[in-house]
């Protein structure tokens, strides 16, 4: 009976020290309101004891009972701008690369890079002068702000799969462009948008920190976990369970993500040559026609 390898055990250990980083601020980040309980009377600001296990924030609340409630804005909020960006990222990042249309990967990467030459905040902080944006007006313009960064990542990545002889192959067998763009050239580009995801999502939850600091999105005092890192940071060495806290779970959020796909990718540092790509390649080299 073959042992597990030394690597096997070594990605199966980051994987579970990834579940129980991400799991905590997870488990808080949904549950936390449901035990948060009913909100205490508010006493001096930056104070510890007094039947409050972290002390009060910048306003006499409980930071505990403000942890329970924080989690779920900033949670949701910056996974789902992620997500978005990719999104919209994906299919113009692989059309740019598998398309022989100049003029058409002109038209789709132009504007993006106009786009990219605003600083992300500053656009932020310009629509959010006209409009009022909430929790899903943040996310939609922070994953708005992602995209061109990430559709050049994918287009950069895509394009030097789209030059191996696979898809070569597949294009010769008459594929699809969705097999060669899925089934093939994402597979191969899995690994680096995983490692980009685990990096875009530090950058994501900056953005929607620094969004919630200056009231784009979120009340300036609302139980989140970004507001109440930048509200309380003022109390930092009088009370700095307000700061340390939130800003530990934002941070295990982060490294357990990236430690996630890490371990689960590890295994996957070849190719991903699909059957057809690979039947058609041997096909070229004993010089079948194709079918």
């Amino acid at each position: 009976m073959p042992t597990p390898s030394r690597a096997a055990k070594g990605r199966t250990g980051r994987f579970a020290f990834g579940v129980a980083v991400v799991s905590v601020p997870l488990v808080l980040a949904l549950l936390g309101p449901v035990f948060a309980g009913a909100p205490g009377p508010r006493t001096a600001s930056f104070t510890l004891g007094g039947g409050h296990w972290l002390g009060t924030d910048f306003v006499g609340r409980d930071v505990w009972r403000q942890v329970l409630h924080g989690g779920r804005p900033v949670v949701l909020t910056a996974l789902a701008a992620t997500a978005l960006s990719y999104l919209v990222a994906l299919p113009v990042g692989l059309l740019c690369a598998l398309t022989h249309r100049r003029w058409l990967e002109e038209l789709l990467i132009r504007p993006l890079d106009v786009l990219l030459a605003v600083p992300s905040l500053l656009l932020i902080l310009l629509v959010a002068s006209v409009f009022s944006p909430g929790a899903v007006g943040l996310a939609l313009l922070v994953a708005l702000v992602n995209v061109p960064d990430a559709a050049r990542i994918v287009r950069a990545t895509a394009a030097e799969a789209a030059a191996r002889p696979a898809v070569e192959a597949l294009r010769m067998q008459g594929e699809t462009w969705w097999r060669m763009a899925v089934g093939y050239v994402g597979r191969s580009i899995l690994r680096t948008l995983a490692a980009d995801a685990g990096t875009r999502l530090t950058g994501v939850l900056y953005l929607v920190a620094t969004a919630a600091f200056l009231g784009v999105g979120v009340a300036p005092d609302a139980a989140d976990w970004a507001v109440m890192v930048d509200r309380n940071r003022t109390g930092l060495f009088v009370q700095p369970w307000a700061v340390v806290v939130p800003a530990v779970l934002i941070v295990a959020l982060t490294m357990g993500t990236n430690l996630l796909f890490d371990a689960a990718l590890a295994g996957s540092r070849r190719p991903a040559w699909g059957r057809g790509a690979r039947s058609g390649i041997n096909r070229i080299r004993a010089g079948e026609p194709r079918p």
